[in-house]
C-alpha cells in the first residue's frame, strides 16, 4: 500500500497515498451530523458546509452519517443515499469539494436500536438502547441480508456520485457495533456465533462495488466504557477480520455502546476526556496493524496534531468541532506550523507559508 508523503516529510501538512487516494495534506473532516436534511436529501447548507471545508484546505473531507435506507437514519432529518436522486445531489457538493483541492469520502451507516425517531427500530437484540429508547425488533437472517444489500446499493451510488472513497460506520454504538459487540449481541444463531459475520458481510458487499484503487476506510470503536464491554485487545482480533474482508484504513474512536447513566459516556466523549484521549487506541493500532490509521478525538491544537503525525502515531489527524467553529482550521494551522499549503489567492493577505492557486 502506497502511504507516501511528500518533500516536507511526516508533518500535517504532507501529502498522503493510499491506493488511488492522493490527499493533499493528513488533515480530515471528522464526519459530524447537520442534522439538516429532508427526506435524507443533501441541501444548500450541506453545499455550503462541506464547500467551505474544502476552501479551507482539508486534505479529505467525509460526509457526515448517511442512512443506507430510509429506516437507517438516526433521526428523520439525516442524509441518505437509499435512491439516485440523493446520488445525484450529492455530485454537486462532490464536484465543488473537488474545484477547491479536497478529497471527499461518506459515511455509510445503519443506526440499528440507536434510531430515535422509529417507533420499532431492528438491531441484533431487542435490548433497547436505554430506557428512553424504543424496543428494537430483533433482525431476522432475511433482514440482515436485505440490510447488506442496502449497504451494497449504498455504496454503488456513492462511486457513482464521483466520492473518492467510503468509510463505514462502524462505531459508535451503531448497527455493526450491535453485532460485534458481545455487550450488545445476545444472538444464538449464526450471527450470534460469529459476532464479525455481519461486518464481513457488509465490507465484503461495499468492496464488490468499489473501484480497486479506491480505499476502503472502517470507523470502530475501540473500547467499550460499559462494565462488561469490551476492550482494545478485543477489537483488535474484529479488526482483523474486517482487514481480511476489505478495509483499507481504520478510523479509530470509543465508545457508543451505552447510555450516559451505564457508561459516563456523553455525545462529546468520556467526562474525563481531554484532547487526544483517544489517540493512545490510535497509536496501538497503529503499532498493530500495516494499513493507514486516521486518530480522531477532541484535537484541536496544531502542534499536537503535528506531533501524532511526526511521532508516527497515526497516518491521518481527523478534526472534527474545531473546524465547526473555524472552516479554516488547515489554513491557520499551517500558518502556525509553518508548513505549506496551498491558499486561495484571495485569502493570501492572511495567511503566511502558502502556495498560492486561483478557484476557477
Amino acid at each position: 500500500m502506497d502511504t507516501r508523503v511528500g518533500k516536507s516529510g511526516n508533518q500535517l501538512m504532507s501529502p498522503f497515498i493510499c491506493k488511488g487516494l492522493e490527499l493533499r495534506n493528513r488533515v480530515v473532516i471528522s464526519p459530524l451530523c447537520q442534522y439538516s436534511a429532508v427526506d435524507g436529501m443533501p441541501n444548500d447548507w450541506h453545499y455550503v458546509h462541506y464547500t467551505s471545508r474544502a476552501i479551507g484546505g482539508a486534505g479529505l473531507i467525509i460526509i457526515e452519517i448517511t442512512g443506507v435506507e430510509p429506516d437507517a437514519r438516526i433521526t428523520e432529518d439525516g442524509l441518505g443515499l437509499w435512491s439516485d436522486q440523493h446520488a445525484a445531489a450529492f455530485k454537486r457538493i462532490v464536484d465543488s469539494c473537488h474545484q477547491y483541492g479536497s478529497k471527499i469520502g461518506i459515511q455509510i451507516a445503519h443506526a440499528g436500536r440507536k434510531s430515535e425517531y422509529l417507533p420499532v427500530p431492528v438491531s441484533s437484540t431487542e435490548k433497547p438502547f436505554d430506557p428512553t429508547f424504543n424496543r428494537p425488533k430483533m433482525l431476522t437472517t432475511d433482514e440482515i441480508k436485505e440490510i447488506v444489500e442496502s449497504f451494497r446499493l449504498a455504496a454503488r451510488r456513492a462511486v457513482k456520485a464521483g466520492f473518492d472513497t467510503i468509510e463505514i460506520q462502524g462505531a459508535h454504538g451503531y448497527l455493526i457495533q450491535q453485532f460485534h459487540s458481545p455487550y450488545i449481541n445476545d444472538r444464538t444463531d449464526e450471527y450470534g456465533q460469529d459476532l464479525t459475520k455481519f461486518g464481513v458481510e457488509v465490507i465484503k458487499a461495499v468492496k464488490s462495488e468499489m473501484p480497486v484503487d479506491m480505499p476502503l476506510i472502517m470507523r470502530v470503536s475501540a473500547k467499550e466504557y460499559v462494565a462488561g464491554g469490551y476492550d482494545v485487545d478485543y477489537m483488535k482480533q474484529v479488526c482483523k477480520q474486517y482487514e481480511k474482508a476489505g478495509v483499507d484504513m481504520f478510523h479509530i474512536s470509543s465508545g457508543g455502546e451505552a447510555s450516559y447513566e451505564e457508561s459516563g459516556m456523553t455525545p462529546r466523549g468520556n467526562p474525563e476526556s481531554k484532547q487526544g484521549y483517544q489517540v493512545p487506541f490510535a497509536k496501538s493500532f497503529k503499532q498493530s496493524f500495516d494499513i493507514p490509521i486516521i486518530a480522531v478525538g477532541r484535537i484541536e491544537d496544531p502542534r499536537f496534531a503535528n506531533s501524532l503525525i511526526e511521532n508516527n502515531d497515526a497516518d491521518l489527524v481527523a478534526i472534527g468541532r474545531a473546524m465547526l467553529k473555524n472552516p479554516y482550521w488547515p489554513l491557520s494551522a499551517a500558518a502556525e506550523l509553518e508548513q505549506p499549503i496551498p491558499t486561495p489567492r484571495q485569502y493570501e493577505a492572511a495567511f503566511e507559508f502558502k502556495v498560492s492557486y486561483a478557484p476557477q
